[in-house]
């Protein structure tokens, strides 16, 4: 997932919280399978709760942590709550992109944190580096103020605590930085943290540079700078961010030899400022899509009306950027063209084998950040198809209930699942290799198409419905064994060699990674997560995969190989002590690297146990209510979980092949409508209306235990 050099800063900073007590959970009860079940639980006891504010989970964490009902007094509140913090939060910057909000790095600071300004080759002035993540893995230095030339400034001092702070003077205030040399294309944007809150509205703020060439600043070289781009909050440093798009102008080109920093005054004001520093375009093309679910998923649990009305505008702001900015509509795929995401690898090789490094190019886009996924993206078309179907349901949600009082979106419900029929009709044309039977990660900018045989990405595709059936038919046909794709590393059985999950990929990849990645030849296969490796979290796609095209008993097949591999381990004293034992695998997190991500940073591990719910059990939030439709592999009676936090309900959902038991732990004010399997049903006991498939329950009837039976 993370770069070996990045481990440790992000191992210490990640804005996570894990649980780790012992908690009452809910519980997964299966008559007679036992010793699946409690290796389940106590794998959902391990690593429940886990929340971030960072984007890139948005779409596994929300769904996973919103309706366990946990603790003696059963409650959902504080995941709940903290999410609706988050995303009535969540920074959007004026364009409409949405923040990936990760910690403090030297990078685009609305998307992640590495590549730095020093792995790229670009150039950087700090003030000070007190509290910064990369000041000893960088061995950085603070930037000498009397290096810089000044204009309109006085009473000029330094520190670690502040960095630069001066007091203006005059109409003008300028900072010409040092010479430092770098080449325009690394450094796509500028990067000013500093207390430009402090000057007055109207103030004109400009970025000069020159070339070597060129013998002083001129107009003809310079860019608008915002004081505020609405970015960086995570910072922390009480400081505003202004991220200059350097790119956009025509005359950033070539080496650039020196930068000016130039505003106008009203008054003498005391500034701050803590650094200056060019920035690799480190944005994903993902994270809209991912606020968007994670929103859809907090309202689909939770049913807060005034979340929405607080918050609607802002989603239909990240829909409407994620469409326009990526020309979903006009080339029916994800267009990534933003710098250093053209899918092209970050170092080349000549005809005798050596290698030239491609500084600022195959730059990551999602969760697998070392691969240059990009230009026509793949993996970001099924995570925007998602989200338009999702935001579809949504809409048409709004629009039934008038009560809620939500304006009118502009595009409609009917127009968004449109956009995303047509995304996955070209799209999974696109980048479907028919030769090989399996989706490609991305096709670059010269036309080609790269495919590793990601199985994370060909998984995702059948669980989020891009891949039609015969597409999906052919891709578990592969990450099964059954069929061999020439050319491939792993192949039959060696695909599950780690167990828990399929590896990642199965092919080996020594030639497309970004830039800091260079030389992957050096680690073995499968001792990276990226190339052979297995994270346990995806296996939940798998699992969903199979499901969907397998059937109940395929998938509980693997679930039980998946929980008899966890008995072990626990057995054995958990992941750290098991995986210690040479030949096992290397464990990646916590600051190691390693080919197998279980722990720590790897928060997504609580998605395995969600197959019992949204998998086997069917349970669903629909724009009505909730949807339940069981599946049960033949050898399983039935199938009860507990402690379900629907709406502000906390109930227990059991299903036989013939009935179905809702029982109420809690029962709270809103009305609850369950959509039952299609088929004729009957009441059988409690207090609800049965009206063909939609069972409603009201509240003031108290409620206690509903039973419904197949007529």
């Amino acid at each position: 997932m993370f770069t070996r050099l990045m481990l440790a800063p992000l191992a210490s900073l990640l804005c996570c919280q894990l649980v780790v007590a012992q908690e009452r959970l809910p519980e997964f009860r299966v008559p007679g399978k036992e010793t699946l079940t409690q290796p389940l639980e106590g794998m959902f006891q391990r690593h429940h709760s886990a929340k971030t504010n960072c984007s890139l989970w948005d779409a596994w964490l929300p769904m996973s942590t919103l309706w366990p009902a946990i603790g003696n007094d059963p409650s959902a509140s504080e995941c709940r709550d903290f999410y609706r913090r988050v995303y009535l939060a969540r920074e959007i910057d004026a364009s409409g992109y949405v923040t990936m909000n990760q910690h403090r790095g030297h990078a685009h600071p609305g998307g992640w944190p590495f590549p730095l300004w020093e792995q790229a080759g670009g150039a950087g002035w700090h003030f000070t580096v007190q509290h910064d993540p990369y000041r000893e893995m960088m061995q950085m230095r603070t930037m000498d103020a009397k290096a810089v030339e000044f204009v309109g400034a006085e009473a000029i001092e330094q520190s670690d605590r502040y960095g630069l702070q001066l007091t203006t003077t005059g109409e003008t205030t300028s900072l010409t930085l040092p010479v430092r040399p770098f080449d325009s294309f690394v450094a796509p944007f500028v990067v000013i943290e500093w207390s430009s809150d402090k000057l007055p509205a109207d103030a004109a703020v400009q970025l000069q540079w020159r070339h070597q060439e060129d013998k002083q600043f001129s107009a003809a070289q310079s860019i608008d700078v915002v004081k505020d781009s609405g970015v960086g909050g995570q910072y922390g440093a009480g400081l505003k961010l202004s991220v200059v798009p350097m790119f956009t102008h025509e005359k950033w080109n070539g080496r650039i030899e020196q930068l000016r920093l130039t505003w106008t005054n009203q008054q003498p004001q005391r500034m701050t400022i803590r650094n200056i520093h060019t920035a690799t375009d480190t944005r994903h093309p993902i994270t809209n899509a991912l606020y968007v679910r994670g929103c859809c998923e907090y309202f689909g649990w939770t049913r807060d009306v005034n979340f929405l009305r607080k918050n609607i505008e802002r989603m239909r702001t990240a829909v409407a950027y994620s469409l326009r900015e990526f020309r979903v509509r006009e080339e029916g795929a994800m267009l990534v063209t933003w710098p250093g995401h053209d899918g092209r690898a970050g170092f080349t090789r000549d005809a005798n084998g050596h290698k030239q490094t491609r500084h600022g190019r195959g730059v990551g886009n999602n969760y697998w950040d070392l691969l240059p996924f990009g230009h026509y993206d793949c993996y970001a078309s099924i995570i925007e198809f998602d989200m338009l179907r999702a935001m579809a349901k949504l809409e048409q949600a709004i629009a039934t209930h008038p009560a809620w009082e939500v304006g009118a979106p502009k595009l409609t419900s009917e127009e968004l699942n449109q956009i995303a029929a047509d995304l996955k009709a070209n799209a999974g044309q696109r980048f479907w290799d028919a030769e090989k039977g399996r989706f490609v990660a991305c096709i670059d900018a010269d036309g080609v198409a790269h495919d590793f045989g990601f199985t994370f990405l060909n998984l995702e595709a059948i669980y989020y419905d891009f891949a039609t059936p015969e597409q999906a038919k052919q891709i578990l046909s592969w990450v099964e064994g059954a069929r061999v794709v020439e050319g491939d590393t792993s192949t039959g059985a060696d695909i599950y060699h780690w167990r828990f999950a399929p590896r990642a990929t199965t092919k080996r990849n020594i030639d497309w990674y970004c830039w800091v990645w260079n030389n992957p030849e050096s680690i073995a296969w499968g001792g990276q997560v990226q190339d052979g490796g297995a994270v346990l979290g995806f296996s939940y796609h798998d699992l969903m995969a199979r499901l969907k095209v397998l059937g109940p008993d395929n998938a509980a097949a693997r679930l039980s190989e998946i929980t008899r591999w966890y008995a072990e381990v626990e057995a054995e004293g958990g992941y750290r002590a098991y995986y210690a034992k040479p030949g096992r695998g290397s464990l990646q997190g916590g600051g190691t690297p390693g080919g197998l991500g279980l722990d720590h940073e790897f928060f997504e591990s609580v998605l395995v146990p969600q197959v019992m719910l949204y998998g086997f059990l069917g349970f669903q939030p629909t724009s009505e209510g909730y949807a339940i439709d069981p599946q049960l592999p033949a050898d399983w009676p039935s199938l009860e979980v507990t402690r379900i936090a629907a709406a502000d309900h906390v109930i227990d959902v059991k299903a036989s092949r013939e009935t179905l038991e809702i029982g109420f732990q809690k029962v709270g004010t809103q009305p609850l409508k369950l959509q039952l399997p299609p088929g004729p049903w009957k009441l059988t006991g409690g207090e609800a209306t049965l009206e063909g498939q939609t069972l409603s329950i009201d509240p003031e009837r108290s409620p206690r235990q509903i039973r419904v039976e197949r007529e």
